[in-house]
């Protein structure tokens, strides 16, 4: 239950900046932060995948070389 209050600050807070702004510079602050939100959604999605890429990369490496080891060891 504590991403209520996440839930409940971000309510209040919209509510207070509807507050101060016209129907018109309200439209564009949440087309703008709209957006915003998508951008920073397709940048982590974006790194989540290069990271796990490049760790299966590394992982796979060092697979290798420990096969390689083995052989070497067996030889």
């Amino acid at each position: 239950m504590s991403y209520c209050c996440d839930v409940l600050f971000i309510s209040a807070l919209a509510c207070q900046i509807a507050d101060c702004l016209n129907d018109n510079e309200l439209s564009l602050l949440a087309a703008d932060t709209l957006l915003l939100s998508d951008a920073l959604n397709a940048i982590a999605v974006r790194r989540s995948i290069c990271n796990s890429s490049a760790n299966d990369k590394s992982s796979s490496n060092s697979t290798s070389s420990d096969q390689a080891n083995n052989t070497d060891d067996k030889s």
